[in-house]
Parts: C-alpha cells; structure tokens; sequence
C-alpha cells in the first residue's frame, strides 16, 4: 500500500513557496553588493514584491495546513525524528512570516513606500524611524541567515530519506509517484 502524500494543494503551495524563497535568497544576496542605482532600486523592489508574496504563501499555507493536517508519517520513521520533524517545519513557517514582516515593517521605518508589484500600495505599520529601520535591517538580515540554516537542515533531511534511507517521505510532497 502506498503511504499518504500531502493533498495537491499543500503541494502546490510548497514547491511555489521554495521556489520563490530560494530566489529571494539569491536576489537578497546579490542585491546588497549592487552599487547605488537603478538596477539596486529594481531588486529591492522585486525582492520586497516576493517576500510579501510568500508572506501570503505562508498564510496560504497555514490556513491549508489547519483545514487539512499533514499525513501521518511513515512508519519507517523513527521517534526521534518524530519529534523533531514538527519542530523544523514550525521553524520554517514562523520564520517565512517572520522574515517578510521583518522587511515591511523595515520599509516603513525606513520612510519606502512598498507598492506590490506596481498594483497596490502596501500600508506602512510604523512611522519613520531611522533608529527602528537600522534595528529591523539586523534583524531582517540575522532572520535571513537563519532560514537559510533551517533550510539547509530541511534539504539535508529530506535528502538523508530519500537517497540514503528510501523511505518515501519525499514522495509525500513531491507531484509524481516516482
């Protein structure tokens, strides 16, 4: 018998969700080295236009998440990742909220209007402050290694399953049955 996978939608949502993460971790890194001008003003506005995407993606994904729980996992699993599993994938959405709220709320500090994809203004929620915008600046930057860590643990994971152990956790969220 096949195991339980994630419904198509909680797939869907993820694999957008990594997609976009994983360009903005590039974006976000190539960014900050780009001298002032045009092209540095064009990044941080997509960079912010994704992020507030996967804010979004997050809260798509939780709400889905709450109506829909998780498969059980594998029996092959054993308790200690058991244990450890819900934990890195709480880790992971708070800091794919965290980090987006970071970066608006730094915006607004910073006095930059944020308009999502050209379309619609985003409300600022603090007013400007230098002294706020520098502390955000760290905070976003010191949240964005962080994720990058997680993700590492996750991708590693995920790897330690399906190449050294093939136990079919990532076919649960993968689109094929392969």
């Amino acid at each position: 018998m096949a195991e339980p996978r994630y419904r198509p939608a909680a797939r869907l949502l993820h694999w957008i969700t990594a997609l976009a993460v994983l360009g903005l971790i590039g974006l976000g890194l190539w960014m900050t080295g780009l001298p002032i001008g045009l092209p540095k003003l064009q990044a941080y506005a997509w960079h912010k236009w994704i992020g507030l995407t996967v804010l979004a993606l997050t809260v798509a994904r939780l709400l889905w998440r709450w109506r829909s729980p998780p498969p059980p996992l594998p029996p092959a699993v054993t308790p200690w990742e058991r244990q450890l599993a819900p934990w890195g994938h709480r880790a992971l959405l708070g800091l794919l909220l965290a980090l987006p709220l970071s970066g608006w709320l730094m915006s607004s500090a910073g006095g930059v209007a944020i308009w999502w994809f050209g379309l619609m203004r985003v409300p600022d929620f603090v007013p400007r402050d230098m002294g706020l915008f520098t502390t955000l600046r760290t905070l976003h930057h010191w949240l964005a290694w962080l994720l990058i860590a997680v993700l590492a643990l996750h991708i590693a994971a995920v790897v330690r399953h399906d190449v050294m152990r093939r136990d079919g956790i990532f076919r649960r969220m993968w689109f094929s049955g392969r």
